[in-house]
């Protein structure tokens, strides 16, 4: 990536990303043009191939971008410093939330791109995302006292991922992507959630 992109203020810098986030979010890898990724951007096509070798290039960024970006905002609201898991849940939400209306189509290029099935991009997303993961798991240490005896913490998690992606996978698609409703919804998620899973008093 040419480094003129960091140059760049960064609202012009978050202007370009937003514009790859949508374009990337609502069509296919291949089918998503670097011309309608300038246009949305508010420039020419050869000014985006001045900050950005390839669509490869531009989407890997983006990808990178998305991790890195959440990461520092579950930071921000001290995610990784509980050891109540549904505290978390709760921060990460908020945190979450905050990057939604700073960056509305990020969960849903998320989203796409983890199930992007196109030979040139998927290998790459799915070597990123296992290593994040990892990293990702090693920040969080929750105390297993906090949920009811017997229960199997892998297949809880799980649960609550598909839970979650599904959800937003949905939304996605219908195109509705209302933060307040999302946010709602998530609550009243975390809300069952903690009932079934947590131990009672």
């Amino acid at each position: 990536m040419n480094e003129r992109f960091f140059a760049l203020p960064k609202e012009k810098q978050q202007t370009i990303i937003n514009a790859g986030y949508r374009v990337f979010s609502q069509n296919t890898y291949k089918n998503s043009p670097m011309s309608e990724i300038a246009e949305a951007a508010g420039i020419s096509k050869s000014l985006l191939f001045h900050y950005f070798y390839n669509k490869k290039e531009l989407y890997l960024f983006l990808w990178d971008n998305c991790g890195n970006t959440t990461k520092e905002y579950l930071k921000k609201y001290d995610c990784y410093g509980q050891t109540d898991m549904f505290e978390s849940m709760e921060r990460g939400l908020k945190a979450k939330m905050e990057l939604m209306r700073i960056f509305p189509y990020m969960s849903g290029f998320s989203i796409r791109a983890y199930y992007e099935e196109d030979p040139e991009i998927s290998e790459a997303i799915h070597e990123r995302y296992n290593l994040e993961l990892f990293e990702t798991r090693s920040l969080f240490q929750f105390d297993p006292e906090q949920f009811v005896p017997g229960l199997d913490i892998p297949m809880m998690i799980r649960d609550m991922y598909w839970a979650s992606d599904g959800y937003l996978r949905e939304m996605f698609q219908r195109g509705n992507v209302d933060v307040d409703q999302i946010e709602k919804d998530f609550r009243r998620l975390i809300s069952l959630w903690k009932s079934v899973y947590l131990r009672k008093e």
